[in-house]
């Protein structure tokens, strides 16, 4: 019989942790479903999915780089940026805006990679300077407003249309964790994050290229950020450069809550899939409990909440993990 179930078993406490996020997802799902009429309706499902496909997309990044032992702060500033420069550049042509707004979340990622692996500065410090930059560049390109998009060249469909009765954003959304799941699962490099985040010095003794690898793990954040402020811009068509604040700690908690560790060498990109659509989940169901008109939440009392539930799972998986490790 054990021979049976070990293929089941969870072997370690991350595992836990990952399994803890999926039940509470499927938990608010149900109680969403049993709690109000419209929840599982196509409106809400395809709102909830073309909506949060650009969190997910940032979380995505967030966690190969919080994987490696690092933290990339600038996510947030680099989509507002991303947005302003693909509404400048979707006037020439949608894929001018597309590839306008992914490159500028590109240089960003770069520089981050070049202050961290060249400049030998702390990531904490090194992305929150370039935060900080990107924001100002955002407003310098828009002159410290929106910017509207092109509506003649397609560049909107990106954003708000959709393939096969699925939105865009969502395929996007999907296809990127498809291939982080294949990087990080199937590929060799997915070892090398991981041996990074177990410890550089004896990553770079096993004879691994540490400064490529992190180099390519900004790029990729950076790059994944800018694909959102792209979105952004063309699902609310126009580029908003001080939109993105809070986005970075959006990403952070889940990556934390998907069960992967603040100090590195673990992880899934499953996990945290589940723990973006858990977060976005709360927001779907207080909005559906302000419309029942039991209760009236502003914005500041939904984010309170927000972040009650994400400490009240983030404690019960710690002492789940540590129930499994005494076991």
């Amino acid at each position: 019989m054990q021979t049976l179930l070990r293929p089941f078993a969870i072997k370690s406490s991350g595992d836990l942790a990952r399994i803890g996020v999926i039940l509470a997802l499927a938990g608010l799902i149900l109680f969403g479903a049993l709690r109000y009429d419209n929840f599982l309706s196509p409106f809400n499902i395809l709102s909830f999915l073309r909506y949060n496909s650009m969190f997910a997309l940032i979380a995505l990044g967030m966690a190969f780089v919080i994987i490696t032992g690092g933290i990339d702060l600038s996510v947030g500033g680099t989509a507002a940026m991303a947005s302003v420069v693909a509404a400048l550049l979707s006037p020439y042509h949608w894929a001018a805006g597309l590839l306008g707004g992914m490159a500028a979340g590109f240089a960003v990622g770069a520089l981050n990679g070049f202050i961290i692996t060249k400049m030998r500065i702390q990531p904490f410090i090194g992305t929150l300077a370039t935060m900080l930059a990107a924001y100002g560049t955002g407003l310098l390109l828009a002159n410290n407003q929106s910017v509207s998009v092109s509506y003649d060249t397609g560049f909107t469909v990106i954003g708000q249309d959709d393939f096969l009765g699925f939105p865009i954003p969502a395929w996007i959304g999907l296809a990127a964790y498809v291939l982080g799941w294949l990087v990080l699962e199937k590929l060799p490099v997915g070892r090398h994050i991981l041996a990074i985040g177990d410890g550089e010095a004896t990553a770079g003794l096993m004879g691994l290229k540490v400064e490529r690898t992190l180099a390519a793990v900004y790029l990729a954040s950076g790059t994944l950020a800018g694909l959102a402020g792209v979105i952004l811009a063309s699902q609310f068509g126009a580029g908003q450069p001080t939109e993105g604040v809070g986005w970075e700690l959006f990403a952070i908690a889940s990556v934390v809550v998907g069960g992967t560790l603040l100090t590195g060498g673990s992880g899934s990109v499953g996990a945290t899939l589940a723990g973006a659509l858990l977060l976005a989940m709360v927001f779907n169901i207080l909005n559906f409990e302000n419309g029942l008109g039991w209760i009236s939440l502003s914005a500041y009392w939904q984010s309170v909440i927000r972040g009650a539930f994400l400490l009240v799972v983030v404690v019960l998986q710690a002492k789940l993990m540590a129930r499994h490790r005494a076991i």
